[in-house]
This record gives C-alpha cells, sequence and structure tokens, in this order.
C-alpha cells in the first residue's frame, strides 16, 4: 500500500510511532547519499545522546511525632520530645535518550566532519534537555566549521531555525521545513512546504567549499521509508490525525484518504 499523502504523512507524527520512523528515515538518507558521495565521502550514522531527570513523587504520610511529657532539666528549662519531620521524597530517575543523525566525513581529510544532518524530533522543538542539548550541538557544528543540515517534518512546536519569526510568517503557507546552513558563504537557505505538497527534489548539502552540493530527494527517502515500514499497519486512517489543521488542511486530507 502506497503512502496515500503525496508529501508528509501527518498522522506519522503519533509520539507512540514518530521514534520508528525517524531511526528509518535517518537509515533510507545515508543509504540514498551515499552514492552520492564517493569516493571522497561517506556518509555515517551517528548517535546524539542527552540525559533527562524525571521526578515520580512519593508522598508518605507527613506527620509530627510529638510526646507532650516534659522532661524536667531545671527549673529554668523543658526539652520537647520530638521526633525529625518526614519529608516528601521525590526520586530522580536518570534517563538516556539516543537521537540518531547523519555525519558526512571527507576521508582524506582524515574523516574531517563536512555536514551534519538532523531529522528533528518533538523534544528538540519544546523546551527541555532535548532542546538544550540540540541547540548546544548545533553551536558544536558551527564553532567546528561543519555545515548543517536541519529537516524538520513536525508540524508542532518551535522552529530550531535562526531566522525570525517574523521573517518565517512572510514565507508562503508552509507547514514543513528544510533548512541548510552554510558554513561558507555564511548563510541559512530554507525549503518550505505545505502538508499538500510533496517533499522537496532537489535539496542541497553543501560540501566542501570546493565541491559542488549533493542533491537529495527527500521525497524518495520518505517514500522508501514509509513503504518499507509497517506503517501500513500501524496507520490508523479513520481516527483523528495528531496535531490541529486549517480548514483548508483538513478538507484536503478528507478528500486524499477518500480517494485512497
Amino acid at each position: 500500500m502506497p503512502c496515500p499523502f503525496p508529501g508528509m504523512d501527518p498522522f506519522l507524527e503519533r509520539a507512540e510511532i514518530w521514534p520508528d520512523f525517524h531511526d528509518r528515515l535517518i537509515s533510507a538518507l545515508c543509504a540514498q547519499l551515499q552514492p552520492l558521495l564517493r569516493p571522497k565521502y561517506v556518509a555515517l550514522t551517528q548517535d546524539r545522546l542527552f540525559i533527562v531527570e524525571a521526578d515520580h513523587s512519593r508522598y508518605p504520610d507527613v506527620a509530627v511525632v510529638h510526646n507532650p511529657s516534659r522532661v524536667v532539666k531545671s527549673s529554668a528549662s523543658a526539652v520537647l520530645d520530638a521526633a525529625p519531620d518526614k519529608p516528601a521524597i521525590f526520586e530522580l530517575v536518570s534517563e538516556e535518550f539516543r537521537q540518531p543523525l547523519i555525519h558526512i566525513v571527507e576521508t582524506a581529510a582524515g574523516n574531517r566532519l563536512v555536514t551534519a544532518i538532523e531529522v528533528l524530533s518533538p523534544d528538540n522543538k519544546q523546551p527541555g534537555e532535548g532542546r538544550s542539548s540540540y541547540l548546544t550541538k548545533r553551536e558544536e557544528y558551527r564553532a567546528g566549521g561543519a555545515n548543517l543540515v536541519e529537516i524538520d517534518l513536525l508540524r508542532g512546536g518551535q522552529p530550531t531555525v535562526r531566522i525570525s519569526a517574523e521573517r518565517l510568517a512572510r514565507l508562503p503557507r508552509w507547514r514543513y521545513l528544510a533548512v541548510v546552513t552554510r558554513k561558507w558563504p555564511s548563510r541559512q537557505e530554507v525549503y518550505h512546504f505545505p502538508l499538500q505538497q510533496r517533499l522537496p527534489k532537489k535539496l542541497a548539502l553543501p560540501l566542501a567549499a570546493d565541491d559542488d552540493d549533493a542533491l537529495l530527494d527527500l521525497q524518495i527517502a520518505f517514500n522508501r521509508t514509509w513503504e518499507e515500514g509497517p506503517y501500513p499497519e500501524l496507520l490508523f486512517y479513520d481516527q483523528p490525525q495528531p496535531g490541529s489543521l486549517t480548514t483548508e488542511e483538513a478538507a484536503w486530507l478528507r478528500e486524499r484518504l477518500a480517494a485512497a
């Protein structure tokens, strides 16, 4: 069964499905890139790790044990016999999260990192450890002289692009972004596309300054991921899709599903 949509499938944004799709898409992107990069470069899958500490409160009976009897030490003082107060206990559980990504490295230059490709996850777009870790790593790429490609196939959350919200609002209507941040010349190239449109066909991935860009067809990688994955069995299109849609998008989505 092919995907019923020409581009991104919004039903993949379900929290229980997205991690599997994310990992499979990274593998599909890497497989598509490898023939385009040989022999000077290779595409490697890497993991970015971050730690989240979650608190689970455990409230025991909180009480002050009070003994009304007093022990007289002297005629001038008295000591109250009481046990220490019992605090509420919060157990901190550290959880390690991994997010795969792609590094394009130049083999002749000692495997120098040239370009990093990140497919954003929900926690990269929400306040918290996931976003902080991501933004820190992004600055490390910049300081190290690497290009960065950010692929954002999530409608919700706060975009990670450095462009202001005012400038983004001037773009034609969009739901998804693919952003190329070049080290030289220093600039951001923003591919923006709506729900109803296929994913970019010629996404230009920068390499070393003296080499031409590698052209990535994001839709081909998406189609391979969707068709080889378990999504026809996992996705229930008779249920509401995650997130909100405009009236126009909702009508279009119903038409596509009816036709499929």
